[in-house]
């Protein structure tokens, strides 16, 4: 059992780290003025900029596999780098990467929608949740009806990240009401040029998702994801990802908290002391610790687990779980250790209390991750005491 970073590991890890403190964090003065202005936070002209800094310095394609022109790292690195990034209140990533499941895209496919999402020509958005089909995904309204070579689909989506942007939609949508459940999904790729609409949706913090709206759109044939209704099975994949790499950037989040809070009890002085003396602020700064520690490893296992091939669902969404409800408990203690000041719109800590909160909701609940889990030890698929 190995539990240390390779000598490319730490390396990739610290020339990310360097890339976010001289890139990334001199734009957060900018990125909050903005933000209280009710302006973008960084222009695109900027984000773009940035990435192709990040591209010379080799950071392209990072989860995109080789042979598409990507450098293909495994899980775990990822992780690494998604902490990293996740220091600084820029929502950044590097370019490159695709959604894991375009790459299940046939040939002609891939000439149309991956290749071009691979080299930054094209933007994809991810259509999966509407609004009576969020945590309950088996409820999926939107359908879709054959007619000769086309189909037809119609219904809503919601909460749809880069959906005011894209230039495609992986949409899912019924195509055999008499499956039911999952069964009867079915997966297409869907050009904004057919028809469908966006509309921003304003959020407690600077993610704006959209509503997207298909009134009769009509897809080829060509156009389907897969195999006609598999659909589901895809969506989960992609899903599945994300709940590993979301608690990373929350560990992220939190070091670069911890850290803010360690400095200032250091320089607060309260009754002739500097509030660092004090065990109420020490309790916090060591509890905030423990948990970031804690989930840490839960990812770094979520990762070791899905790169030498085993299903990594189960450990993803405990990952999931804890890293987003750490942050949270972390940014509220770090919060009240700067008191006042902690709630002006001046330093980034009030913005990250409001961003963090969307890591409970997004991509499985709280309480749909603990069904999930809760099912798998009730079934047995998962042995009390079993260690993966």
């Amino acid at each position: 059992m190995q539990l240390t970073l390779t000598d490319e590991q730490k390396m990739i890890q610290e020339t990310v780290r360097e890339f976010v403190r001289k890139e990334l964090i001199p734009l957060e003065f900018e990125f909050i003025r903005n933000e209280r202005e009710g302006k973008t936070g960084i222009s695109k002209e900027r984000y773009k900029e940035i990435q192709l800094k990040g591209k010379k310095a080799g950071f392209w394609g990072l989860s995109t596999p080789e042979k598409y022109g990507g450098t293909g790292l495994d899980l775990l690195t990822r992780v690494l780098i998604n902490i990293e990034l996740g220091k600084t209140i820029i929502p950044f990533h590097f370019g490159g990467d695709a959604d894991n499941i375009l790459y299940h895209c046939n040939e002609e496919q891939k000439h149309k929608y991956l290749y071009p999402v691979i080299n930054g020509d094209r933007l994809s958005c991810f259509a999966l949740t509407e609004p009576g089909a969020g945590s309950d995904a088996r409820n999926i309204q939107t359908t879709a009806i054959k007619d000769g070579n086309e189909w037809i689909i119609n219904g809503e989506k919601i909460f749809i990240t880069n959906g005011n942007e894209a230039d495609f939609a992986i949409v899912f949508a019924v195509t055999d009401k008499g499956k039911g459940g999952h069964g009867g999904v079915t997966c297409f790729l869907v050009d904004r040029e057919m028809g469908w609409k966006s509309e921003n949706i304003h959020t407690i913090d600077g993610w704006d998702p959209a509503s997207l709206i298909f009134d009769n759109v009509r897809v080829p044939e060509e156009n389907i994801l897969g195999e006609v209704g598999h659909g589901f099975e895809l969506g989960m994949k992609w899903i599945t990802n994300g709940r590993t790499i979301i608690p990373a950037r929350a560990i992220g989040i939190a070091e670069r908290l911890l850290q803010m809070g360690i400095d200032h009890s250091k320089t607060r002085i309260a009754f002739n002391h500097p509030i660092s003396e004090y065990q109420a602020i020490q309790w916090m700064l060591a509890e905030s610790a423990v948990e970031i520690e804690a989930s840490k490893w839960l990812v770094f296992n979520a990762a070791y687990t899905a790169d030498i091939g085993k299903p990594p669902q189960y450990n993803a969404t405990i990952a999931k779980l804890y890293g987003s409800n750490m942050v949270n408990r972390v940014v509220d203690r770090i919060l009240q250790i700067h008191g006042g000041m902690g709630l002006t719109k001046e330093l980034p800590i009030e913005l990250w209390y409001r961003s963090v909160r969307k890591y409970r909701v997004f991509e499985g609940t709280d309480e749909i991750l603990k069904r999930t889990i809760a099912r798998n030890l009730l079934s047995e698929k998962v042995k009390v005491g079993s260690f993966s």
